[in-house]
C-alpha cells in the first residue's frame, strides 16, 4: 500500500525524499498528504535534519488512530478550522497567529476518495502555481545576471577597443616620425650628390685653366651665418641750425664744439645786426648772453 501511495505522490511531482519521509511518518497517503501540506514551505535539508534526530516532528501528522483508540480533534476558535492532531493545529497557528484552540471530542472521519482526489487536485495546483511563481522568479533572476555579464562583456570591449585606439595613434605617429626621417635622410643624399658635383665641375675647370695656362675660376664663396651687426652710436661733428632773424631765415652750419657766443659772432658779422638772445622752440629755452 505504502509503495502505491508512493507512487501517487511522486505522479503529483513532490520531490522523492520529501514523499518517502511523508509516507514514513504518516503510514498512509491520506496521511502523507496532510504533512506534505503542512511541511511545503520547510527546506529538505531542514526536514531530512529533523527525521535524523527524531522519531516525531512538531509539525508532522502522526499516525492514524488504531482500533480501540479514543478519537480526538482541535478546534481553531477564531476560524473554526478543525485538526486531526495537536501538530496540525500548532501549525495553523504558527502560518495564521490565530492561537485560541479547544479540544473536541468530535472524530474527524477520514476522506473520502471523492475528497482525497479534491485534495490531491488541490496540492497538485498548489504545487504548480508554486513551482510557476519559483519559475519567474528564477527567470528575473536569470535576466539580472544576463544584464550584469552583458554589462562585464561591454566594458571588457570598451577596453579592448580604447587599447586598440592608443595603438593605432602610436603607429601612426610612428610612421609619421618615419615618414620624416625618410625625407631627412634623401634631403642629406641630394645635397651630398649636389655638393659632389659642383666639386667635380670646379675640379675640371681647374684642370682646363691649367692647360689652357690660365688662372683658376675662384671657388664659390661659402655660406657662412652672418653674425648680427652691434649697433653703432651715432657720433655728430657738425650742426645745423635754422636761424630766425629780423631780415628772415637764415641756414647755417657750424662744428659741434662751436659755443652760442661764436655763433652770435658769424650772425653778426654777416648780417651786421646785434644778436641779445637765442630761444628753442622745443623744449622751450631761450639763451641770452646776460
Amino acid at each position: 500500500m505504502a509503495s502505491s501511495d508512493t507512487n501517487v505522490l511522486l505522479e503529483m511531482g513532490f520531490e522523492k525524499e520529501r514523499v518517502e519521509i511523508a509516507v514514513k511518518k504518516t503510514g498512509g497517503l491520506q496521511g502523507a498528504l496532510e504533512w506534505l501540506e503542512a511541511n511545503q514551505e520547510k527546506p529538505l535539508d531542514e526536514i531530512i535534519g529533523a527525521a535524523n534526530t527524531a522519531e516525531t516532528d512538531s509539525n508532522v501528522e502522526p499516525p492514524a488512530l488504531k482500533e480501540g483508540e479514543e478519537a480526538r480533534s482541535m478546534v481553531c476558535n477564531i476560524c473554526g478550522k478543525k485538526f486531526r492532531s495537536m501538530a496540525q493545529a500548532e501549525f495553523h497557528a504558527s502560518k495564521t497567529e490565530h492561537v485560541d484552540f479547544s479540544e473536541s471530542t468530535e472524530e474527524i472521519a477520514p476522506l473520502t476518495e471523492e475528497e482525497k482526489k479534491a485534495r490531491l487536485e488541490e496540492l497538485r495546483s498548489a504545487l504548480a502555481e508554486k513551482r510557476a511563481k519559483q519559475s519567474l522568479i528564477d527567470k528575473e533572476e536569470q535576466k539580472k545576471n544576463e544584464k550584469i555579464r552583458m554589462k562585464s562583456t561591454r566594458e571588457v570591449q570598451d577596453a579592448k577597443e580604447e587599447l586598440a585606439k592608443q595603438e593605432q595613434i602610436k603607429a601612426a605617429a610612428a610612421k609619421r616620425q618615419e615618414k620624416q626621417a625618410d625625407v631627412a635622410a634623401k634631403k642629406r643624399i641630394q645635397e651630398k650628390i649636389a655638393a659632389d658635383k659642383e666639386a667635380r665641375r670646379l675640379k675640371a675647370e681647374a684642370l682646363k685653366a691649367e692647360r689652357e695656362g690660365r688662372a683658376a675660376p675662384p671657388p664659390p664663396p661659402t655660406e657662412h651665418p652672418v653674425a648680427p651687426t652691434e649697433k653703432k652710436v651715432a657720433t655728430h661733428t657738425e650742426a645745423r641750425l635754422r636761424l630766425q632773424l629780423a631780415s628772415g631765415t637764415v641756414m647755417k652750419t657750424f662744428g659741434a664744439e662751436t659755443t652760442l657766443f661764436e655763433v652770435a659772432e658769424a650772425v653778426k658779422g654777416e648780417n651786421g645786426g646785434q644778436v641779445e638772445s637765442f630761444t628753442m622752440n622745443f623744449p622751450r629755452k631761450v639763451f641770452s648772453g646776460s
